[in-house]
């Protein structure tokens, strides 16, 4: 098992894990997982580059966020057999799709419209998070921050 992370964690080699560089880890594995945030840094971490680096026919799963991958590149690797596989449950224009039923609407996003004609493509709308755990740890952070909010503490606080 293989991990990157431009700040690297101890604690991931003591789960198992190797920290290695991200063109090591492209190059050496048959699954890739993005889970992390879009920062500046991290935007289209996946573009036509880090693709090329990649084995042929190697499996991509993003639940991260949309950004962090570069889409029209991930449709280029698709073509040419470069990515074997994607699975994604984020995607960059989600916001505009993924949020309300229009299932009664034509698609009018051509690119997502392309990536869902291949058949080594799996695509969910935002599900990932949804699970006992992840949904807990919403409400909890929730919950503390209304308390720190009626206690007169700023927590979690977002600046603009």
């Amino acid at each position: 098992l293989l991990a990157y992370d431009p700040y690297p964690n101890p604690q991931v080699e003591a789960l198992g894990a190797r920290c290695v560089s991200l063109p090591q880890l492209l190059g050496e594995s048959q699954v890739i997982s993005l889970h992390c945030p879009l920062t500046a840094d991290s935007k289209h971490l996946i573009n036509a580059q880090s693709l090329a680096h990649m084995q042929p026919g190697a499996m991509l799963i993003n639940t991260g966020r949309g950004g962090l991958v570069d889409t029209p590149a991930l449709i280029d690797a698709l073509k040419d057999g470069q990515l074997g596989y994607l699975g994604l449950d984020v995607y960059e224009e989600e916001a505009q799709l993924f949020f309300e039923d229009r299932s009664d609407l034509p698609l009018q996003d051509d690119v997502l419209a392309r990536l869902l004609t291949f058949p080594n493509v799996i695509i969910t709308a935002h599900q990932a998070f949804l699970t006992r755990e992840a949904l807990g740890a919403i409400a909890g952070t929730t919950l503390a921050n209304i308390a720190a909010w009626a206690g007169g503490q700023a927590q979690n606080l977002v600046e603009g």
